[in-house]
């Protein structure tokens, strides 16, 4: 049966369609990219990837591989995990489908990685992209992850001393927490928005064979997650404000739904 919807309703059938023509039409253009690099000498490769200019093939993979992630994330992001804190507000479904983006992400990461071991090894013809692009990628993993673990609020705290807190004193820590979040966003913007331009206005490149854009296009996002980071805590706070004061234990980590598929599993060999 499927599972009940987060937050796209009605809508949640159109994304997924809309999801698997883009992943459809990048399926089809990976594979006519892959036989015209047999077949050709002047194919198009990952060198060209990331310098599109006068080459709508590239621009039409760029586009598709584009929507197929937005659209992935929206659609992965309407189910609700069983230990997933349940969503609030316009940033906890914004977290959510940046989470799925990083899950996606993720994965790409592997599938690059598994393509350089066969192509090094079996092969013996190393790319000069792989090492470049996984980094490039999980940065942007590392990054949309704070981002959930601040809605999910699994970051770090210290239980111990804040269970025993009265409540007024928990609330004036997480004022004080949040404020401190605030003012090292407000400090990191302003002390590295004019660099952070620069770089994407020129689209700094890393300076290999390669030459990704790295730099020109990971600064800027760092400040703009970061803000996200901190707009997600002030959405926490206001979202806790009222609600009853949770007690924590050892047995809080234990996800007893996992335990439960892992007896099942067992029961059945």
């Amino acid at each position: 049966m499927e599972k009940k919807s987060v937050w796209l309703g009605r809508f949640r059938q159109p994304v997924r369609t809309a999801m698997l023509v883009f992943s459809g039409i990048v399926a089809l253009l990976y594979v006519w990219l892959v036989v015209n690099r047999l077949l050709s000498d002047d194919a198009l490769g990952m060198h060209e990837m990331i310098r599109p200019t006068g080459r709508p093939i590239v621009w039409a993979m760029l586009i598709s591989l584009a929507g197929a992630m937005v659209f992935a994330s929206l659609y992965l992001s309407d189910f609700q995990g069983e230990i997933e804190t349940e969503p609030e507000g316009f940033f906890d479904f914004l977290s959510l489908i940046t989470s799925r983006m990083a899950m996606i992400l993720t994965a790409l990461i592997v599938i690059v990685m598994f393509y350089e071991v066969v192509s090094r090894y079996v092969f013996s013809r190393p790319t000069l992209w792989a090492n470049e692009l996984s980094l490039w990628i999980a940065a942007f993993v590392f990054l949309f992850a704070g981002q959930y673990a601040m809605q999910q609020r699994s970051h770090i705290r210290i239980y111990v001393i804040y269970d025993i807190m009265p409540r007024w004193a928990q609330k004036t820590a997480d004022v004080l927490s949040v404020l401190l979040i605030v003012g090292f966003t407000v400090a990191l913007v302003w002390g590295n928005y004019a660099d952070a331009k620069r770089r994407f206005l020129r689209l700094e490149t890393f300076g290999t064979a390669w030459d990704p854009p790295i730099p020109g296009i990971v600064k800027p996002a760092i400040l703009i997650i970061v803000v996200l980071v901190a707009l997600q805590a002030v959405s926490n706070l206001i979202a806790d404000w009222n609600k009853q004061p949770e007690h924590h234990s050892p047995l809080d980590d234990i996800d007893e739904s996992e335990i439960e598929n892992i007896r099942e599993t067992l029961e059945k060999k």
